[in-house]
């Protein structure tokens, strides 16, 4: 069960801080104002705010996993809202990434 809330929990910290990034993005990059950047900023206080509920208790494992699961986020992100479409490389990457993060986070530990 904590695998589970661990996954979930890290869909949306990825949701919300990759959505956040996007958000200030629009509107800093493509002119779409400070409302976008203003709901950016509240999507990545969000991110801060979901990664402390992770089951495990260290700050260090949790940000590292989630970094991993940021770089696979970040290209789906992507082909959804923008239209990216990733190489092979980038999917290699990707899944080189979430290996670290089953590594890191759901490795047997004593």
């Amino acid at each position: 069960m904590n695998t589970v809330r661990s996954i979930v929990l890290f869909v949306v910290a990825a949701i919300a801080e990759i959505g956040g990034a996007w958000l200030v993005w629009q509107g800093v990059r493509e002119h779409r104002g400070l409302l976008w950047i203003g709901a950016g900023i509240i999507g990545l206080g969000l991110y801060g705010f979901v990664a402390t509920l992770q089951p495990d208790a260290h700050f260090g494992r949790i940000l590292a996993a989630y970094g991993g699961v940021f770089v696979a986020g970040s290209l789906a992100w992507g082909m959804i809202f923008d239209g990216f479409r990733p190489d092979r490389y980038d999917v290699v990457g990707a899944a080189i990434c979430l290996v670290g993060v089953a590594v890191i986070m759901y490795a047997p530990r004593p």
